[in-house]
């Protein structure tokens, strides 16, 4: 019998019967209030908070929720196949790892923790521009797992150009360039704290080892740390960059350029004429524009628009397996995952992203066959129908 990553529901059980039951609950939905109790103030309120009110956020999960599965009988779903083609990689299911940054806030094995974890299940893992650790050892963590890598395009040319050919140099395969975020939104959580952990150097590992970036300083870091942190903060963003902007990323990345952040039909037109391979229908989790459309709503019609000249993925609200079903029955062909694997990060580290990533994953697979499909190719929007408010 082929293996399924359902399976992972029998190993559960057969460990239940030593007395052996799961560390995180495997109602993933669950980790955010654990660890509210159990991590500081400021760090899970980095990762939970959202712009504003925290209206996107709550529409994003709205959206999801509103759709319901209608599920098909009698269907041949006793050999399953997750695997999809994306990106001219084969990968095993249609989920990748978010970028999510400064991890190391949430947990001291920070970046390379997810990205083993990642690479232990064939998950591709998109490490953020922010991160606490530098691309090539968090490539070195993860040998010869699939990795993506984010980018926050910086007003520094030379910083920009710098940071593709380290990404390529270790080994990621596909540039995500990250459009939603000229300037950090209105983040009450954060202000109410007075918390911003790149302010202490945190989330800067990527520039403060760059060559680029040093070349522009008075002082090595360790020498004023301050300094470096003010040249970090001033080039962070740029909030002047246009479309024409893209062919000097073209020009400097010569793997697939996906554009995150997309959430209007004429923006992935757009996308599509500046000859970039993909696009990631998202809203940056509600922590950019409060008030925003939900992701799940705009998907359709960034989808339509497409059509078959880019490559759609889908982020914003994914807390569990049906939530990958509605995704992909919406048109994505992929999904990305970012707040659970935080979660599970700071509540377990290795072995808590490991637990989130398989608990997705089985219940994708078992979500998946009781609606009637044993591959997530053959999900349409026929297969879902929207609940009455």
């Amino acid at each position: 019998m082929a293996k399924h990553w359902a399976d992972f529901q029998y190993e559960i059980y057969l460990h239940g019967m030593t007395g052996a039951v799961p560390r995180l609950p495997t109602d993933l939905t669950r980790l955010e209030e654990l660890a509210e109790n159990r991590l500081g103030p400021g760090p899970v309120g980095y990762v939970a908070g959202s712009a504003g009110s925290g209206s996107t956020a709550a529409a994003n999960r709205a959206a999801l929720d509103r759709r319901r599965i209608v599920p098909r009988m009698l269907r041949d779903v006793h050999e399953r196949d997750l695997s999809v083609e994306l990106l001219g990689r084969r990968l095993p299911a249609p989920m990748a790892l978010a970028p999510v940054g400064v991890l190391s806030i949430l947990h001291p094995d920070a970046e390379p923790a997810a990205a083993r974890a990642a690479a232990a299940h064939g998950v591709p893992y998109i490490l953020s521009s922010a991160s606490s650790t530098p691309m090539e050892q968090v490539a070195e963590a993860m040998g010869d797992g699939e990795r993506w890598f984010q980018l926050y395009w910086a007003k520094d040319r030379e910083v920009t150009r710098s940071f593709l050919q380290r990404a390529k140099a270790a080994g990621f395969t596909a540039l995500f360039v990250t459009l939603d975020t000229p300037l950090l939104a209105w983040r009450p959580r954060d202000l109410d704290q007075a918390y911003l952990p790149f302010l202490h150097g945190v989330g800067t590992a990527n520039y403060f080892s760059d060559p680029a970036f040093r070349a522009g300083l008075a002082k090595p870091v360790h020498e004023d740390p301050n300094a470096a942190v003010m040249h970090f903060v001033g080039m962070f963003a740029d909030p002047a960059k246009t479309w024409p902007d893209l062919a000097f990323l073209r020009e400097n990345w010569d793997g697939p350029i996906v554009l995150k952040g997309i959430l209007h039909p004429d923006d992935a037109l757009r996308a599509a004429e500046a000859g970039v391979d993909g696009v990631v229908v998202s809203n940056h989790g509600g922590r950019q524009v409060a008030g925003s459309v939900a992701a799940a709503d705009a998907l359709p019609r960034v989808v339509e628009a497409a059509g078959d000249r880019l490559t759609v993925l889908f982020d914003s609200g994914i807390r569990t397996g049906d939530d990958i079903v509605k995704a992909l029955a919406l048109g994505a062909e992929s999904v990305l995952v970012g707040r659970p694997y935080a979660y599970g990060l700071g509540l377990d580290g290795q072995a808590g992203v490991e637990h989130v990533i398989r608990c997705l994953l089985a219940e994708f697979d078992l979500t998946l066959a009781l609606s009637g499909h044993a591959r997530p190719g053959t999900l349409t929007a026929d297969d879902l129908t929207t609940a009455s408010a």
